[in-house]
This record gives structure tokens, C-alpha cells and sequence, in this order.
């Protein structure tokens, strides 16, 4: 095999991308060659075009998301693909979904953040549930009293839903011409929720709310959050560093404060 063939690399990629099952970083296949017989980042660039336009026409793509490059089936052919799994996935409930859009959109924001623009509680499962799907995490605590946390997605949250960076996020405006009528919002598993979300959607585990006032409509919370697309935070380094730093300064049990 001539690793310096655009084409030879191509093929020796896409057996890298099939076996590993998960996105590979440009990073990550270099590690994979011995270091005298090692791509340059521009030769594997190259060749991950040359598969790239292999792929047409055929019943799978390349897509490069957040964590790297993949193969993965077109997603026009899932409908007939899912039936591959016997156990069909548990639908998202539209509270879980408001809530992760929330945080998408919003990012970083906090569970009573939250709570006053959905105008219900947050169900403690549906925090619990993101977390465990790793795609929110805590990237700091408002300086608030309480210090609440704050909550943001990860890259996860991205290669799931077939991003590469946030920017990538649907417009609000797509969002809301999903919702097709103003209806009150149920936050069972029976719900309604927008065609685009809900075909992704594969498991869940929630519980009934118990609401705190009435609630804003899908429409009505999307509106809210429009304007706030420009400018979106992605990098939460800092806050985690403010967090470390503030740790450290604070006197332990054993030590009187100055």
C-alpha cells in the first residue's frame, strides 16, 4: 500500500473509521501510523476528501462532528435501518427536550434559570438523565447566594446530534415553524414535540411535573431565546479555573480564616 496515494490512504482511513466505531480525531489517526511512515495533517486531510467523495451515491457518509471524523448511515435510511433493534428507544418527553434546548441555547445557565422560563420545576431525572448521556456537565456556579450550578453542553451533546460546534445549532427560527399550533404544553411521554427533535431521540427516563405556574408554549419559550444566538460561550475554561482558584483561597476546616 502507498500511504503517499491520496486514494490508498483514503481506503486505509475508512477501515480506521469502520472498526473503531466511534469519531476519530485528525489527531487520532495520525497516532495510528508509525512515525516514519506517518501522514502529514495535510495528506490525511486530502485523502478524508478523497473518501469523502467516495461516499456518494452510497448508503453511508462521512461527517466530521465535535470529537472527529465518522462513518455513519444516511439518515434518510433509518426509518428501515432501526429495525435492526428490536427494542424500540424511549421517546424524549418534551420537558427533557425544552430543557436541553434551553441549555443549548443558553449556555451556561442554571436549574432556576431554567425553571423561570419553562415555568415549571425541573424534574431532577431529566438533569439526571443529560448528565448520564454526557451531554450537559457543570462548568461553574453562579455567584449567587447558593451558588447554583451552571450547567452547558459537551461535545458528546454535539457528536450526538450530528454536530461539529455549536454554530452548527438550527436557528430558532427553523425551531419554531416546527410547532405548528399554540397548544399547552404536557410533560408526559405521550407529548408532541417537533418532528426534527423527536427523530433523533432514543431513551429517556422521566417523571411527571408538577407545575409551579402556567406554562410558556414551545413557540413561546423558542421566542424567548431568540437574539441570544450571536456571541454563544463555548469555552468554559475559565469559569473552572475562577472555581479552582477560589477553592484554593478558602481556609480548610483545620486552618483559621485571616
Amino acid at each position: 500500500m502507498d500511504l503517499s496515494d491520496p486514494k490508498d490512504l483514503a481506503s486505509l482511513l475508512e477501515a480506521f473509521l469502520l472498526a473503531s466505531g466511534r469519531p476519530l480525531s485528525l489527531e487520532r489517526l495520525g497516532e495510528l501510523f508509525e512515525e516514519a511512515e506517518r501522514p502529514s495533517s495535510a495528506q490525511l486531510k486530502k485523502a478524508l476528501e478523497v473518501l469523502e467523495k467516495s461516499c456518494k451515491g452510497r448508503a453511508f457518509e462521512l461527517k466530521e462532528v465535535a470529537s472527529g471524523y465518522r462513518l455513519q448511515v444516511r439518515q434518510r435510511f433509518s426509518p428501515w435501518v432501526g429495525r435492526l433493534w428490536e427494542e424500540r428507544p424511549q421517546r424524549y418527553s418534551r420537558a427533557l427536550l425544552e430543557t436541553l434546548a434551553l441549555i443549548a441555547y443558553r449556555q451556561p445557565i442554571t436549574r432556576g434559570e431554567i425553571e423561570d422560563i419553562r415555568g415549571v420545576a425541573v424534574n431532577s431525572q431529566i438533569v439526571k438523565t443529560l448528565q448520564e448521556r454526557e451531554w450537559i456537565r457543570v462548568v461553574g456556579h453562579r455567584d449567587v447566594p447558593g451558588r447554583p450550578a451552571m450547567f452547558a453542553t459537551t461535545r458528546q451533546f454535539l457528536d450526538h446530534f450530528n454536530l461539529k460546534n455549536l454554530d452548527e445549532l438550527p436557528p430558532l427560527a427553523v425551531l419554531r415553524e416546527m410547532e405548528p399550533e399554540l397548544h399547552p404544553m404536557l410533560d408526559d411521554e405521550d407529548a408532541a414535540v417537533p418532528i426534527a427533535l423527536q427523530a433523533r431521540a432514543d431513551e429517556v427516563a422521566d417523571e411527571p411535573q408538577a407545575p409551579l405556574r402556567e406554562q410558556t408554549s414551545f413557540r413561546s419559550l423558542l421566542a424567548e431565546l431568540d437574539g441570544m444566538e450571536q456571541g454563544l460561550k463555548t469555552d468554559f475554561d475559565d469559569l473552572l479555573e475562577a472555581e479552582e482558584e477560589t477553592s484554593a483561597d478558602e481556609p480548610r476546616g483545620d486552618e483559621p480564616a485571616q
